[in-house]
């Protein structure tokens, strides 16, 4: 479903040799890491360093939004034909994925936190989402699913 996704030999080395202990065989990929492992990882990081204490739902939902901001600002002002170009710059990739795992942590530690099956509820919100938005009403829309049943009804 998703493209073999690689990373390049010198983003292996530079974690490997980061200090962070991170060995050239932990780098993985979606394909090999189930979201269970990646939610082992992070319950072992907050454990080890035990801030358990400081990880409530509150704290962590407000980290989402901080950290989903900070997603935000790489594009802010960015016009839409200049993404493409952005994208292909090294140091803008590294600060989107960084980024982006620092959502994907917070929202892992949520889920560990309040007890949530993170599968099961991405499973049942698209579930959700076909019924709000049945393909023979949205496709090739951007209208929220309130609108489509004024603009049918219309």
């Amino acid at each position: 479903m998703f493209p073999d996704r690689k990373s390049p030999p010198t983003r292996q080395r530079r974690l490997s040799e980061s200090g962070y202990g991170v060995e050239e065989s932990t780098v993985t990929s979606d394909r090999e890491t189930s979201i269970n492992d990646l939610r082992q990882l992070v319950q072992d990081f907050v454990d080890e360093r035990k801030w358990g204490k400081y990880h409530n739902a509150k704290d962590i939902a407000i980290s989402i939004a901080i950290e989903a901001a900070e997603l935000l600002e790489l594009f802010q002002w960015v016009r839409e034909k200049e993404i493409g170009s952005m994208l292909k710059d090294a140091e803008t990739s590294e600060r989107l994925e960084e980024e982006l795992a620092d959502i994907m942590i917070l929202c892992l530690n949520l889920a560990n936190v309040i007890g949530i099956d993170a599968a099961e509820a991405v499973v049942k919100k698209v579930e959700k989402n076909r019924v709000k938005y049945p393909v023979e009403l949205v496709k090739g829309s951007y209208r929220k699913y309130t609108k489509l049943k004024d603009d049918k009804a219309g």
